[in-house]
């Protein structure tokens, strides 16, 4: 939320393309005097003008909206870059609980993405990435909604997450949180919903990964979530 308040520590790791759940559509951010965002790529998806998720493309990137495109999928923004490096985005602020996906049988807006996108996902290089809302310490049997059943789908498309890949660990074994839930403290609750997922070819030539701190995010009030960079 209230991107118009953070747009510099955004900027300030110099990104080509940003992916940003909670933002405001982008004439909404012009309103609030953010100017910053002006010359780049901009797609944003959303029902609340002052909450949604948005794709920002700098540099000599730019973004576009593919079809088809299902927007009652909350929130999964299909879209390609193109630039330096052309390649499909599927960005993600999965809304899960909150939308009421509460039985077994409810697959969840991921889920459902990975099978209307399929098409999409392998014409070419894909990148997902974004706020899951989801790990594997909460899967139940059977369940689709499952996390490890949104993972074993994109393994057998070729998409592995950046985090594992790097750091060696199983999927709800994560040692590095990524959202510091309720109190915002190092010692509260915190888990790790937030993935990275790209072709494996891609991830044995990462220059850089890396998860933000709690204390440039979180402790300083920017947000309960911190980030993760990848630099392919």
């Amino acid at each position: 939320m209230a991107l118009h308040r953070k747009v510099e520590a955004l900027l300030s790791q110099k990104p080509d393309i940003a992916v940003v759940s909670e933002c405001a559509r982008p004439d909404i951010l012009a309103e609030r005097g953010v100017t910053d965002l002006e010359a780049c790529s901009v797609l944003w998806m959303g029902e609340n003008p002052h909450k949604g998720l948005g794709i920002f493309a700098f540099n000599d990137f730019t973004v576009s909206r593919v079809q088809p495109f299902y927007p009652t999928l909350r929130f999964v923004l299909p879209a390609r870059i193109e630039g330096p490096r052309t390649f499909n985005l599927l960005a993600v602020w999965a809304q899960n609980a909150s939308a009421g996906i509460t039985r077994k049988h409810q697959s969840g807006p991921l889920r459902r993405a990975l099978t209307k996108y399929k098409t999409f996902i392998g014409s070419g290089p894909t990148v997902i990435g974004g706020d899951w809302n989801s790990n594997a310490i909460w899967d139940k049997p059977g369940w689709r909604i499952n996390h490890m059943s949104k993972v074993n789908l994109l393994e057998g498309m070729g998409l592995y997450s950046a985090y594992h890949a790097f750091h060696e660990e199983e999927h709800g074994c994560e040692t590095i949180p990524t959202h510091y839930w309720r109190d915002r403290r190092i010692d509260g609750p915190t888990y790790h919903i937030d993935y990275v997922f790209a072709p494996l070819p891609w991830l044995r030539n990462t220059k850089e990964f890396e998860i933000g701190t709690f204390d440039d995010w979180i402790g300083n009030g920017l947000s309960d979530h911190v980030p993760l960079i990848i630099d392919f």
